[in-house]
């Protein structure tokens, strides 16, 4: 481990001094494919969804996961989670598609858009999967593309707590939700419109790692279950939304899911304690399932001596934007453990043209020379998903690591890739000409 650091997570760890995932060398794969490099293993990925599963399921029986595909959408991915019981949580149509095309049936895809186009509405319909709408006001619309086959609605509990990043999706300033009684006016109307499948969705916060959170997120599901019973309606599904925090720093503790899943099955029980007509409960995670099941490889290009010295390295802000965009931590492993050299304070920057550009900050690492590899840590939430083409320079390639075998799930992008859909005007064709000379001789 990187002095300081957040411990790495099992598979990943070091053999003889050499950065493993499973049983594969990390400068291997990167030798075979070249960085900068994500590189999953599977066996997290599976271990996670079933840890959630061991936690949720002995206290509220009907549970189920809807995987949050905009964490990382890869194929591969959503079909390895499919594989494990996994439905999904798609934000539009593409990764309705993407979730389809991976295995996940219908029944168990919940799309959620943000102030969606009427044709994302039209698509999740002809998609038959359920609909969570933001806003009652979207009703209309939603009805005259047609009818889901399940809806919920989207509240928003008010103030919540953020997670270290700040991530707030509640209360007066979040864009997100509606407050309670507009909902429940909502589902009056669905109901009046025919839809007898109806449920209820909030989700407050990102990753959070207090246990208590989804204790209070839980009561307030309840209390609002309680009130739209009285109303008349039954909840066919819960949905406490995702949320489920995974520790980045190294003064992080990992959230206790089985806590989480006690306070929260708890609460519920207040609103159905003879059982009869419970819902179901859904949740959304995405990073909790994929964060830590990957990392992020990168080759040392040069480095550089300043008061801090910085260690310029051929992946930035491009390939892994979170730091520029929140400020946020990724632990740092140098792939080949030197513990008898010194371990200097050093600054880990990227190419871009930007001084924002910088993946770590003050982090105690060996002497970095050039061709050095390193890997950042828990980059498997919102890493690839997130990344760009910016300054134009071609998106990281992906592999998948089972056992002792490394998979290529995403080709690295090639110039070709970024301009394959631009297009010159006529007049822009053929031989350049100098600007026409204007009517005063000037130009």
């Amino acid at each position: 481990m990187t002095d300081g650091e957040t411990p790495l997570p099992l598979p990943f760890g070091y053999r003889d001094s050499a950065l493993y995932v499973e049983d594969v060398p990390v400068s291997e794969l990167a030798a075979r494919y070249g960085t900068p490099l994500y590189v999953t293993s599977e066996a997290r990925l599976r271990e996670n969804a079933r840890k959630l599963f061991g936690a949720f399921r002995p206290q509220w029986p009907r549970f189920s996961l809807l995987y949050a595909v905009k964490a990382n959408s890869n194929p591969a991915i959503v079909r390895i989670l499919a594989s494990e019981g996994c439905g999904a949580d798609c934000s539009n149509p593409a990764e309705i598609r993407i979730a389809v095309d991976a295995g996940v049936p219908s029944d168990r895809i919940l799309y959620t858009g943000a102030y969606p186009r009427t044709e994302e509405l039209a698509a999740a319909i002809d998609a038959g999967v359920r609909v969570n709408l933001d806003d009652p006001e979207l009703l209309p619309r939603l009805l005259a593309c047609g009818r889901p086959p399940a809806l919920s609605f989207r509240v928003n509990p008010g103030e919540t707590e953020a997670g270290p990043e700040g991530l707030r999706f509640a209360g007066p300033d979040a864009k997100f939700g509606a407050p309670l009684e507009p909902v429940v006016d909502g589902l009056r109307a669905a109901a009046a419109a025919g839809i007898r499948r109806l449920g209820l969705h909030t989700m407050p916060g990102s990753n959070i790692l207090d246990p208590a959170h989804f204790g209070r997120l839980g009561r307030f599901l309840a209390t609002a279950a309680r009130r739209i019973r009285a109303a008349g309606i039954e909840l066919e599904f819960l949905d406490f939304g995702g949320g489920l925090g995974v520790p980045y720093r190294p003064s992080e503790s990992p959230l206790d899911v089985t806590e989480v899943a006690r306070q929260i099955a708890t609460a519920l029980r207040s609103a159905y304690p003879d059982g009869t007509a419970a819902p179901t409960l859904f949740a959304e995670p995405g990073r909790y399932l994929v964060a830590d099941s990957t990392i992020l490889v990168t080759r040392v290009t040069h480095t550089k001596a300043h008061p801090i010295p910085f260690v310029g390295v051929d992946a930035g802000m491009h390939t892994l934007l979170r730091p520029a965009l929140y400020g946020a931590y990724h632990p740092v492993y140098a792939v080949e453990r030197r513990e008898t050299e010194p371990h200097p304070i050093q600054h880990v920057g990227g190419p871009v043209c930007e001084n924002t550009d910088v993946l770590a900050r003050d982090r105690r690492l060996p002497r970095l020379r050039r061709d050095d590899l390193i890997a950042l840590g828990i980059a498997g939430a919102y890493g690839f998903s997130m990344s760009s083409q910016y300054n134009n320079r071609p998106r990281a390639a992906e592999v998948l690591v089972r056992g002792a075998e490394g998979f290529p799930i995403r080709e690295r992008e090639r110039f070709e890739d970024l301009v394959a859909r631009t297009r010159l005007p006529p007049h822009l064709t053929g031989t350049l000409l100098p600007p026409p000379v204007g009517p005063s001789g000037g130009r």
